[in-house]
């Protein structure tokens, strides 16, 4: 039986590229659209500013006082999300009422209503998001820490929120047109239908709406900088008012497009993925070191981040656990790897990679990400690179990729261990 995602991808003359995946047996239709700007394109001094314009894109277009208001009389719902690479917008709607969707996206891809008065709430709103997840919640700033250790050119090197909520603050309106009609344009994004739509209408919608939108000027090839090889661990501690000591290990892999990545996903579903992985069956129920324990790959498009994160017992010293966590990490390099395992961990990800493609959301979205990434049909490749991982590939990543030496490590302490 074939189980590939059937897809129909084409460009408008515009630019814009689409991609339609029909799914009759549903009643709804996920539009996805996707602009390739992501916090890696903060302008200078203004850290954060991919993410304020994910919430300006809500508040309003030349000829939609409020999009959510409209979307929500059409029986849809919608939401965004901005990563370091992209920006992604999404609407379901019952398939009758998708041109209402097509139509706001449109208008608000054509022209946004740009207003001092509508900056200046969202600038509000996305600083307080930023005092509360970073700077209030325990641990909240770990990610400014560790990702300004690892990167030191590269513009991965401040989270996607931001570095300073002050870049936020001082933002202003010409700076918010200039990125719009920069980075916001049919020629620089990507649109996906996947749901009960029958292609050749679906193509003849997006034509209608989308097609008269001008396109941009042709985006630049970004020449980001590269980051020199780690060669010595580089270490911080900090210690804030948390629960208990927290202890972040990274290590840097190459971006989304290397063939290793696979293998080093997988190596993290195994090291730790759940309540069955190695690391949690070692040092949270046997030895009791850790609360919780768990590691996962981040799939950033240039170069990433292997994530080893716990929360140590408060019985156990920082200091011993931490080398205990590098010992059970080193292993893997070592070799122990059982094919019994490592089929396991497939298993378990393709039921994870399945799961994910019944949502007409995550299918829609997974389209658009795979061809910003230059080619659609990762969607279907994607499951066989994972079933070629090997032992020798797992072991072999883990040698090359998981060395004490390279690593980036932070030890979170309560302020009561000072």
């Amino acid at each position: 039986m074939d189980h590939r995602i059937k897809y129909d991808h084409f460009r408008l003359d515009n630019g814009l590229e689409v991609i339609i995946q029909p799914d009759r047996k549903r009643p709804f239709v996920a539009v996805s659209l996707l602009y390739k700007v992501g916090s890696r394109n903060d302008p200078p001094r203004r850290t954060g500013f991919a993410h304020l314009f994910e919430h300006l894109m809500f508040a309003g277009s030349e000829g939609v006082d409020n999009f959510d208001d409209q979307l929500h009389r059409a029986g849809g719902e919608n939401n965004a999300y901005t990563t370091n690479d992209y920006t992604l917008y999404y609407d379901v709607v019952p398939a009758e009422n998708l041109e209402t969707a097509l139509w706001l996206e449109s208008d608000r891809m054509r022209a946004l209503n740009f207003s001092p008065r509508t900056l200046a709430t969202q600038q509000k709103v996305v600083v307080e998001e930023f005092k509360e997840t970073c700077l209030e919640e325990p641990y909240g700033d770990a990610g400014h820490h560790l990702y300004g250790m690892a990167y030191r050119e590269h513009p991965y090197r401040w989270p996607v929120i931001g570095k300073d909520f002050a870049d936020i603050e001082a933002a202003q309106l010409k700076e918010v047109k200039d990125f719009f009609y920069r980075y916001y344009r049919p020629n620089n994004a990507v649109i996906s239908l996947c749901g009960n739509i029958d292609p050749a209408k679906g193509r003849e919608l997006i034509e209608r709406y989308f097609g008269g939108i001008a396109a941009g000027e042709k985006m630049p090839i970004h020449d980001f900088p590269v980051e020199a090889a780690i060669s010595a661990p580089r270490i911080k501690r900090v210690r804030a008012d948390v629960p208990s000591t927290a202890i972040y290990q990274a290590y840097p892999i190459p971006g989304r497009l290397h063939p290793d990545f696979y293998a080093l996903d997988v190596l993290a579903f195994l090291l730790g993925g759940g309540r069955s992985s190695r690391l949690y069956r070692q040092l949270v129920r046997q030895r009791e070191i850790f609360h919780t324990v768990e590691a996962e790959l981040n799939d950033m498009f240039d170069s990433g981040l292997f994530l080893i994160e716990g929360r140590v017992d408060e019985e156990v010293d920082p200091d011993e656990a931490n080398a205990i966590l590098l010992a059970a990490t080193a292993q893997l390099a070592e070799g122990g790897i059982q094919p019994s395992e490592l089929q396991k961990v497939l298993n378990k990800l393709e039921v994870r990679n399945n799961y994910s493609d019944l949502s007409l959301t995550n299918r829609g979205g997974e389209l658009c990400v795979a061809a910003a990434l230059g080619d659609p049909e990762m969607i279907n490749t994607d499951s066989e690179r994972y079933r070629s991982v090997t032992v020798e590939d797992l072991q072999r990543c883990a040698a090359e990729y998981l060395r004490p030496e390279r690593r980036i490590e932070l030890i979170y302490e309560p302020e009561s261990l000072a």
